[in-house]
């Protein structure tokens, strides 16, 4: 049986939120979903472009709906992200590995998402040999894949 954290990328798209004035857009993230044939945008308040591709400052401004959306922004946002995950009606989120916090823990919770948190997406999207494919061995000797 698949766990939680495989079952996430079934859907068909996503959105990913990152803060490239405050670190790097998480582009392994980004780059790995599209890989997989996923469509993805790029939200980032402090962009207009990521990769190439238009970045969007929220999830209102977003050209369609997604059914799941990855948060790679400074922890202090991550409880602003899923409040807007709430009202965008994203019902799946993923919170990147030690940005999570108790009131976004809470909130989600509160609003139904399927919350996600504790580990790293990129484990899941990348190929080959790399420090994410063995963080993705010992996650998976742990039973925490």
């Amino acid at each position: 049986m698949r766990s939680n954290y495989e079952t996430f990328f079934d859907h068909p798209r996503f959105a990913l939120v990152g803060r490239s004035a405050a670190k790097p857009f998480p582009l392994l993230s980004y780059r790995g979903l599209k890989r997989h044939g996923k469509t993805v945008y790029a939200v980032d308040p402090s962009a207009q472009e990521i990769d190439g591709d238009p970045a969007y400052p929220d999830l209102t401004a977003l050209p369609e709906a997604v059914e799941a959306l990855i948060i790679e922004a400074p922890k202090q946002e991550t409880r602003d992200w899923i409040a807007a995950a709430a009202q965008a009606g994203i019902q799946d989120v993923w919170v990147h590995m030690a940005h999570d916090t108790p009131e976004a823990i809470a909130l989600a919770e509160e609003s139904g998402i399927n919350l996600r948190t504790g580990t790293c997406a990129v484990m899941y999207v990348t190929r080959g040999l790399s420090y994410h494919s063995l963080h993705k061995a010992i996650m998976k000797l742990a039973g925490k894949y």
